[in-house]
């Protein structure tokens, strides 16, 4: 048994919904592993849980996973937007999403967050990055701008497969662009910052 399989068996078991919709999403789609999978999918959760966030935003839905993992934990009038460029994942994902136990409290939108979310004029409590690396830090300025003081963001694959420290990769534009998001976020006196070694990394960030 793996370190990963031991800590999987040990934490709460992943819904049966979602265990068929990572395993639609691996069959069906390139680069399934991007979706976030059992142990972030129960910890994106607990985090809400925690937070007891009204409004999350999300950039980057790939299959929905994530948006579901969170929207479990919402309260009873907590919402969710989640937001998705790339207009050829509509078809799988939406009806995911629909047909989801947790439908009703989730907006799915196809489109450009960094332009769109703002004209939603709603102040978020928590929201989650996951979206197009080379775009990091603008959709980060963006989020910044809609979160409310107290606020939290999670950002996604921080550590990009430990890229991030490897020299070999620094030509490469996504992993260049995370090097510079990381420090971006440790030189910036508006917030406070940790680094979770979690999958491929979760940088969670609170707005002072």
């Amino acid at each position: 048994m793996t370190i990963d399989e031991y800590i999987e068996s040990h934490i709460e078991p992943e819904p049966d919904y979602l265990y068929k919709l990572w395993r639609a999403t691996n069959i069906h789609m390139l680069h399934g592993r991007m979706a976030s999978g059992h142990l972030q999918g129960r910890l994106l959760k607990m985090l809400v849980q925690m937070i007891r966030p009204h409004f999350i935003l999300e950039v980057g839905t790939f299959s929905g996973y994530s948006a579901l993992c969170m929207a479990e934990g919402l309260d009873a009038d907590g919402h969710l937007y989640t937001f998705e460029i790339n207009d050829e994942q509509e078809d799988f994902t939406r009806p995911w999403i629909e047909h989801s136990p947790v439908s009703d409290k989730i907006t799915f939108i196809i489109g450009d967050a960094i332009t769109e979310a703002p004209k939603l004029g709603i102040e978020f409590d928590l929201a989650f990055i996951d979206g197009d690396k080379r775009t990091y830090r603008e959709t980060y300025e963006m989020t910044l701008s809609v979160l409310r003081p107290g606020g939290f963001i999670l950002a996604d694959n921080t550590l990009w497969d430990g890229h991030v420290v490897d020299p070999s990769y620094q030509k490469d534009q996504q992993t260049h662009e995370i090097v510079a998001f990381n420090d971006y976020i440790q030189q910036d006196p508006r917030v406070e910052q940790v680094i979770l070694p979690l999958r491929d990394g979760l940088t969670l960030i609170r707005k002072k």
